[in-house]
C-alpha cells in the first residue's frame, strides 16, 4: 500500500492553516479610535494574533506606536517578536508565576482605559490557563490544585471552565467589568465544541448562564478532592460570574474569528481532492478517547470490507480519564485504542493531532501534537512485543508512540480549533 502519512500530514496542515492569526484576524480589527488601542490576548495564538494587529493598525493603518499597548499572554515556547504589545509566556494546562503577574498586569490595563479608548481582547484556546487570577480567599497553590484535579477527571472542557470561572477575578465576564469605560472588542478563535462564547477562554467578556450551583455540582460529580477554601468560595455569592444585563457589556462585542468547522472543511477538502469518498463525523465530538476510537474502529473496518477509497474525519474535543502514571494526551490515547482495535485490518492508516500542536505533555514546546497509526505502526508494534492494552491501562500512549516511532510533532501552530483526526481507508 502506498505510504499515506504525507496526505495525512497534508490534511492536518490544511485544517491548522485555515485557522492561522495571519489569515483570519485583519478582516475583523475594527477602525483606529478616537484614544488608544489597548490589546489583551489570551491562549496559545495570543502572541501571532498581537502581532498580526500590530501589522494593521502600525504598518496598513499608520497608527502611532504610542497609541497602541497591551499585553499578550501565551503558552511557554508560543511567543513572537512584537513591537508595542508585551509577550508573556505562561504555564498551560497548569498555571504557573508568569501567568498570575500578568493577568493582573492585564486587569490593570483594562481598568486604566477610557471612554475614548478601544480594548481589543484577543483570545484563543489555552485562555483560561494563561489568564490566573484567583477569586479572594484562595491561593494560587489552591488554584493550581483544583486544575489539576479537573484536568485528571475526564470532565469535558465546558465543565472544566465551568468550575475555573466561578473561582477567578477575570473569567466570566470579568475582565469586561473591569474594563467596562471602553468600547471592548473580542476577537476569539474557537477551541470549544460548538464554539460557545462563554467557554472560550472561560468568557472573560461575555456574559455566562452557568453558575455557582453548577459549580459545586460539578465538584461532587466528578468527586474532585479540593481544599476548603475551594469549597467556600464556591459558596459564596461574591463569586457569581457576570450575567446578561450586566453593565459591563454595554459597550463589548464579541465575533469569532475561526472555528474548528471552518478547519474540519478544510481537511475534508484535501481527502476529498485526493480521491477519497468522505465520512464526515462533524466537528463537536466529545467523548473519552479510546470510546470515540471504537467506534471510528467500527467505521473503519466496514469501510474496509465494502472496498473503495474512504477518509472518516471528525473535529472536537475528546477526554481521556487518566488511571495510570504515563503521558499522552487524548489525540495520543484514541490513535492508541485505534493500534489495539485494528491490528488485523490491513489498508487503514490514521492521524490524531491537535491544532495547537501540543496534545497533553508537560507544558513544554516540544511536546507532541498526537500520534499517526498504518501498517508500519502495527508491523513495528508486532516486532517490539508491544501490547496496546498495557499502554492504554497506564494512560502511556506517549511511550508506545516513542517506541514505534509514530508521534506527531509540528512544534507551536500558534493557533487552536480543537482536534483533527483522520482515518483513511484503501483497498488492498
Amino acid at each position: 500500500m502506498t505510504d499515506r502519512r504525507p496526505l495525512l500530514r497534508a490534511i492536518f496542515d490544511a485544517a491548522v492553516a485555515a485557522a492561522h492569526p495571519d489569515i483570519v484576524l485583519s478582516a475583523h480589527l475594527r477602525p483606529v479610535p478616537n484614544g488608544r488601542v489597548i490589546c489583551l490576548a489570551a491562549g496559545k495564538g495570543a502572541a501571532a494574533m498581537a502581532a498580526a494587529a500590530e501589522r494593521h493598525y502600525l504598518d496598513a493603518l499608520g497608527l502611532a506606536p504610542s497609541r497602541l499597548s497591551g499585553i499578550a499572554t501565551t503558552r511557554h515556547g508560543h511567543g513572537v517578536p512584537t513591537r508595542c504589545i508585551k509577550v508573556v509566556e505562561a504555564g498551560h494546562p497548569v498555571p504557573d508565576e508568569a501567568g498570575l503577574k500578568a493577568t493582573d498586569d492585564t486587569l490593570r490595563l483594562a481598568q486604566a482605559a477610557t471612554a475614548d479608548d478601544l480594548l481589543l481582547v484577543l483570545l484563543s484556546g489555552g485562555g483560561s490557563a494563561n489568564w490566573i487570577a484567583p477569586a479572594d480567599g484562595i491561593s494560587f497553590a489552591q488554584k493550581q490544585q483544583v486544575t489539576r484535579a479537573l484536568l485528571r477527571s475526564g470532565a469535558p472542557i465546558g465543565e472544566i471552565n465551568t468550575v475555573r470561572k466561578h473561582l477567578s477575578r477575570i473569567k466570566g465576564g470579568r475582565l469586561a467589568r473591569a474594563g467596562h469605560r471602553a468600547e471592548i472588542v473580542t476577537l476569539a478563535i474557537s477551541d470549544v465544541p460548538h464554539d460557545d462564547p462563554s467557554a472560550i477562554a472561560s468568557g472573560p467578556t461575555v456574559p455566562d448562564p452557568t453558575t455557582l450551583a453548577d459549580a459545586r455540582a460539578l465538584v461532587s460529580k466528578h468527586s474532585l478532592d479540593v481544599d476548603d477554601a475551594i469549597h467556600r468560595a464556591l459558596n459564596d455569592p461574591r463569586n457569581e460570574s457576570c450575567k446578561p444585563g450586566d453593565p459591563a457589556f454595554a459597550r463589548a462585542q464579541f465575533e469569532l474569528i475561526a472555528r474548528p468547522r471552518a478547519s474540519l472543511d478544510a481537511a475534508i477538502k484535501v481527502a476529498k481532492d485526493a480521491g477519497y469518498a468522505i465520512i464526515e463525523l462533524g466537528a463537536d465530538l466529545e467523548g473519552e478517547a479510546r470510546e470515540v476510537a471504537a467506534d471510528h474502529a467500527r467505521l473503519a473496518r466496514k469501510a474496509r470490507s465494502e472496498g473503495g477509497r474512504v477518509a472518516i474525519l471528525s473535529g472536537g474535543e475528546l477526554t481521556v480519564t487518566v488511571r495510570g502514571n504515563g503521558r499522552g494526551g487524548p489525540n495520543q490515547e484514541y490513535a492508541l485504542a485505534l493500534a489495539a482495535l485494528l491490528r488485523d485490518t490491513p489498508g487503514i492508516s490514521a492521524l490524531a493531532g491537535d491544532t495547537d500542536g501540543a496534545d497533553g505533555g508537560a507544558g513544554s514546546a516540544s511536546d507532541p501534537a498526537g500520534a499517526m497509526v498504518d501498517r508500519t505502526t502495527l508491523a513495528k508494534m508486532k516486532s517490539l512485543g508491544l501490547d496496546p492494552q498495557a499502554y492504554l491501562d497506564n494512560n502511556d500512549a506517549t511511550a508506545f508512540f516513542a517506541a514505534t516511532g509514530d508521534l506527531l510533532r509540528t512544534g507551536p501552530t500558534l493557533t487552536n480549533v480543537n482536534d483533527i483526526r483522520v482515518i483513511l481507508v484503501d483497498e488492498a
